[in-house]
């Protein structure tokens, strides 16, 4: 299976939750607290370590937030 992980530019979110309603891996969720423009922006919840870098945030993002990393798969020779 693939590996990735994702950045989030958390001052920019608008707390829209698109991106949590689009994320297969369900590995996204509001955060508690509230950014500088008032809103809860969302968070990646690394304790399952199930983000596979599939990138389906970054494309419904309207805030354009995500910054996508995928770790390559390596393949038995």
């Amino acid at each position: 299976m693939a590996k990735g992980t994702v950045t989030i530019q958390t001052d920019r979110c608008k707390g829209c939750g698109l991106c949590i309603q689009a994320c297969p891996q369900h590995v996204l969720a509001f955060t508690e607290e509230f950014n500088a423009r008032g809103y809860r922006p969302v968070q990646l919840d690394e304790r399952a370590h199930a983000c596979t870098g599939c990138g389906v945030c970054a494309v419904v993002c309207p805030d354009v937030v995500f910054t996508v990393y995928r770790q390559p798969v390596r393949r038995a020779a």
